[in-house]
């Protein structure tokens, strides 16, 4: 079993912007899926032929780690490398997307605090890159992260999305 976390803020407001990658990418792998709520996960999950869980953290991003601490403590059994987190990483070139497979946050508050709750960054990352130097150098970085696609980044999303799907499941195969 494997266990795919998709990181993001809750919220409308929220919902289109590149902090939220992770959950798009989720939805998008989920299809007509049904999503479910865990109360005391803070979480939606997905469940995908019982050996997939998607999970979408219901916290704010800077608290993602409390929902997989408790995922975690519940499957027990299931090693970290079966935990794999799909964020967005400003530093990449928009439309990129990378594996690491053990890895500080590089300033990432969402996977700082999944590493910090369970005391080891030695899970997988799907990495999706949403940088764009025009707007990183108009705003700061937390206004940048929490801005919306610009319309010509809209029209490439989906093969964005697509190429993550890819990699998420050649690394759960």
């Amino acid at each position: 079993m494997y266990v795919v976390v998709g990181l993001g803020n809750p919220g409308t407001k929220y919902a289109k912007t590149r902090h939220n990658i992770g959950w798009v990418v989720l939805d998008s792998l989920a299809g007509k899926n049904k999503w479910q709520t865990d109360v005391k996960a803070k979480a939606e999950y997905c469940n995908l032929a019982d050996e997939v869980l998607l999970v979408k953290p219901q916290t704010f991003m800077n608290a993602s780690g409390q929902t997989v601490a408790y995922i975690k403590k519940k499957l027990t059994k299931l090693p970290l490398a079966h935990f794999v987190v799909v964020h967005d990483d400003k530093d990449i070139d928009f439309g990129a997307v990378k594996i690491t497979a053990s890895s500080r946050s590089a300033g990432h508050n969402g996977v700082q605090s999944i590493i910090d709750a369970l005391g080891s960054q030695d899970f997988p990352r799907v990495r999706i890159g949403v940088k764009n130097d025009e707007l990183l150098k108009t705003m700061p970085t937390n206004k940048f992260v929490l801005s919306k696609f610009t319309p010509e980044e809209q029209q490439r999303l989906l093969k964005v999305i697509s190429l993550a799907i890819d990699q998420i499941l050649l690394k759960i195969g």
